[in-house]
């Protein structure tokens, strides 16, 4: 009956929410009153499960014997148990007066345990530190709530969340729990409010209080549970959009948010094409770590270093759209939410002070709202751009990094009469720091909107596109190659193409020869440029 062993090592590692663990915290809502969080809740249900293991130790204990404390006298033939043996149980077989001129008159005990071995206690002693034992949650850190907390509380948390979000009668907004039961009503006639109020404000964004206090719905109950469930009924009705960042619950009316953030921008479309990873593994490894993309799981030696900021070349598509990619290293730094598939937020641009709204679409992972931000700045393809975490909620800093404008030449992309597309190094206006190989010009953004039109297809269409832009760039090239940096930079102005499937393109077909490093040219030098769409 050890307290040591009363939770295996692993008990907490498989944790599992059973009916049981529901329905406490069912009654734990009801008690309360107020919605719960998920952490919240986890952490009251780790209580009761420890309090009522102690509670099971503290009954066992009780059926073998007495705690045995220094303080208490005993009779020959009690049982007693040793807390801080582990529980040892021992009947006392024999007692005799004890003697020490530095305590005062106390009692020797003799006691057997079940194995016969006999030992000495102390009784009838005062001055004694077991006389206020230790908790027993200090033994054993899978019986200290606080301890399993900081160990285990995430993985707890999204194990109960599962199971919670299978329970009718309990209802999640804004990462809080509550009894659907006990919601206050908010009848249509609220919602439409609501909707007129958000208009009026030009969609929004407006938090939940300033909504709850514009269409006077009572709040003469408990005010969280009313907000609460205004939250819901908002939820819960297709008109209205929680966009708020993870800790901030922001109200938009779905229909007046941008196009932009409804539906993905044409330029980063792009229809999935499976390709041996593992054959390019080694290669990502050695591009820059400015190429940012969230088509691409780049590996970690790629990425930035630091964890607050990252810099990257912005990519056409991007550019093009006014967005930015969602990959790992920005999204750490751009806020989240709990669930809202769209999170409104602020950018903060260093250079100037301006602040704009920047929007998150998790499921197309891109982030809107940098169209004015990018010609403001002179961006162009291949820019570097900074992103840095902000201490201030739902706000990111980003900057670009200036220079002194001069005429540079570059890789310029060019349309034809034809709707074919060629590229050339010519002079272009440069006031941003670039990275050279990943930088492009496009002067006619509206000629290469109708290529883009025409560049659907699957993989042969891609490998004809890879074909024909890279016998463009090798043109340019003295050495006759090219590095797939500066073909991924080209390749993407034309068709949007993660940097993995262009590598293993290129390392699969007989026309292509790998050079050493990422360098690549024709084997067939017969390959005519000029890419026709």
């Amino acid at each position: 009956m050890s307290n040591n062993m009363s939770f295996s090592k692993t008990y907490w590692d498989e944790f599992q929410a059973t009916d049981q663990d529901i329905e406490f915290l069912y009654n734990f809502l009801l008690e309360v009153e107020t919605p719960q969080t998920s952490q919240e809740l986890v952490s009251a249900l780790v209580s009761r499960r420890i309090k009522t293991e102690l509670a099971r130790i503290e009954k066992a204990k009780a059926g073998l014997g007495t705690a045995y404390l220094p303080k208490e006298s005993y009779s020959a033939g009690d049982t007693l148990i040793f807390p801080a043996l582990d529980d040892l149980p021992a009947k006392v077989i024999s007692i005799r007066e004890g003697f020490n001129p530095d305590f005062a008159p106390f009692k020797v005990i003799e006691v057997q345990t079940a194995d016969k071995q006999n030992r000495l206690f102390a009784s009838e002693l005062d001055d004694h530190k077991l006389n206020l034992p230790s908790a027993v949650s200090g033994i054993n850190p899978s019986l200290d709530p606080a301890a399993v907390l900081i160990s285990h509380k995430d993985a707890i948390v999204k194990k109960l969340e599962t199971a919670l979000k299978t329970n009718k009668e309990l209802v999640q907004i804004a990462g809080r729990w509550f009894p659907r039961s006990l919601l206050v009503d908010v009848n249509i006639g609220y919602l439409n409010l609501a909707e007129a109020l958000l208009d009026e404000k030009g969609g929004g964004p407006l938090p939940t209080s300033s909504i709850l206090q514009s269409i006077e719905l009572p709040t003469d109950t408990n005010l969280k549970l009313t907000e609460f469930s205004l939250n819901l009924a908002l939820q819960e009705d297709e008109r209205f959009d929680e966009v708020g960042p993870t800790g901030e619950v922001l109200w938009y009316l779905h229909r007046l948010e941008p196009e932009a953030v409804l539906n993905q921008p044409s330029p980063l479309k792009f229809g999935a094409l499976e390709y041996d990873f593992s054959s390019t593994a080694t290669f990502l490894e050695q591009l820059s770590p400015n190429i940012v993309d969230e088509l691409e799981a780049l590996p970690s030696s790629s990425a930035s270093k630091n964890e607050n900021e990252v810099t990257l070349a912005v990519i056409y598509p991007h550019w093009r759209a006014g967005t930015l990619p969602l990959a790992a290293e920005v999204a750490k730094l751009i806020p989240s939410a709990y669930e809202s598939p769209r999170v409104l937020f602020t950018f903060l641009d260093e250079n100037s002070g301006k602040k704009f709204s920047g929007w998150v679409v998790r499921s197309q992972a891109y982030v809107y709202g940098l169209a004015d931000w990018y010609r403001e700045n002179d961006i162009i393809p291949g820019s570097l751009i900074r992103i840095k975490k902000s201490d201030r909620l739902g706000e990111v800093k980003i900057l670009a990094e200036k220079k002194r404008p001069s005429k540079e030449y570059i890789h310029t992309t060019l349309v034809g009469a034809d709707g074919g597309v060629v590229f050339a190094l010519l002079k272009q206006n440069i006031s941003t720091v670039i990275d050279e190989r990943m930088a492009v010009a496009v002067p006619d953004v509206d000629s290469l909107d109708q290529v883009w039109q025409q560049s659907r297809g699957g993989k042969p269409a891609l490998e004809k596109a890879i074909q024909q832009v890279m016998g463009n760039m090798i043109k340019l090239n003295p050495q006759g190659n090219v590095h797939a940096e500066e073909l991924y930079a080209a390749l993407n102005t034309v068709r949007r193409c993660p940097p993995g499937l262009m590598l293993s393109v290129l390392l699969e077909k007989p026309w292509a020869n790998h050079l050493g490093d990422l360098y690549f040219r024709f084997n067939d030098s017969s390959l005519q440029g000029g890419f026709d769409g």
